[in-house]
């Protein structure tokens, strides 16, 4: 499990990392794509697998449905509170701007970094700016983790194909998260290497988050119920929350709609054939 994990979230973001150090911004349409199909796989495997697991473990869907609910909200509140930190050191995000990101670099935060390079700020303001921004990123990862810990514990402790899929669909919605790190490290004058190691030490929180899930999933059926269903829920908000915002904003056209509805396809053939 946790080499699974940490292939998911540190290779993950590492990848990322390493195609904005090489190809910078032409490689966007390719990741949009995937991450567009990568979207639709995951919301097949939560919807039409984690979520009935729950559902068999008896505890009531009152229970699974709070479960999904809490992983909603924490997912959510942990966005909240990084953007709340960061937007108001910003100049164009105001009372007249959208209440979501139209941008990408504001999705995932690299803006916050850009300003601190724009006014040419000392070294002390460029550390804070990038852990804040890796913040942003680990953060995200815990509940990612969650949810490949406890598609292990569901299936006691072995690696099924619904762990798997998730951890490869992970690792593909860390790539433009890596890329989003490492671009402004690099145009600040960092070393392409160093960009790519600190983007990649940002997806450790995935194998946290993992274990927690998996430990949560061993206490019984009750906990079975909870790990899924909270992992269902965050796993749905950063589906609709980032993974699609993050295609669309990367490449403005149809195409990542219909990729997406190429993922639950595939997702549905992966779970049932």
């Amino acid at each position: 499990m946790l080499l699974t994990t940490f292939l998911a979230g540190v290779a993950g973001t590492g990848v990322g990392g390493l195609v904005g150090a090489l190809l910078q911004k032409n490689s966007n349409r390719t990741v949009s794509l995937l991450l567009a199909f990568a979207g639709g796989v995951m919301l097949s495997v939560v919807c039409c697998d984690l979520v009935i697991e729950a559902i068999e473990t008896d505890v009531g869907v009152v229970v699974v449905i709070a479960a999904i609910a809490i992983g909603v909200a924490v997912t959510y509140l942990l966005n909240y509170l990084i953007d709340k930190k960061t937007n108001p050191e910003v100049p164009h995000i105001d009372g007249d701007h959208p209440k979501t990101a139209d941008d990408l670099d504001e999705l995932i935060h690299s803006n916050h970094l850009e300003q601190h390079y724009a006014r040419h700020d000392g070294k002390l303001s460029l550390f804070v700016a990038g852990i804040v921004m890796a913040c942003a990123i680990a953060l995200h990862n815990v509940p990612e983790g969650m949810t490949i810990g406890a598609s292990y514990a569901s299936n006691e402790g072995v690696m099924g194909s619904a762990a798997l899929v998730l951890a490869i669909l992970i690792g593909l919605h860390n790539i433009p998260e890596g890329m989003a790190v490492s671009v402004p490290l690099i145009s600040g004058g960092m070393a392409k290497w160093k960009a790519v190691l600190i983007t990649a030490c940002t997806g450790i929180p995935t194998i946290i988050g993992a274990l927690l899930g998996y430990l949560l999933g061993e206490i019984g059926a009750l906990g079975l119920a909870m790990s899924l269903g909270f992992a269902s829920g965050a796993m749905l908000y950063v589906v609709f929350g980032e993974v699609l915002p993050q295609a669309i904003l990367m490449y403005h056209s149809k195409l990542p709609a219909f990729s997406t509805i190429a993922g639950i396809l595939a997702g549905l053939f992966i779970i049932f054939v």
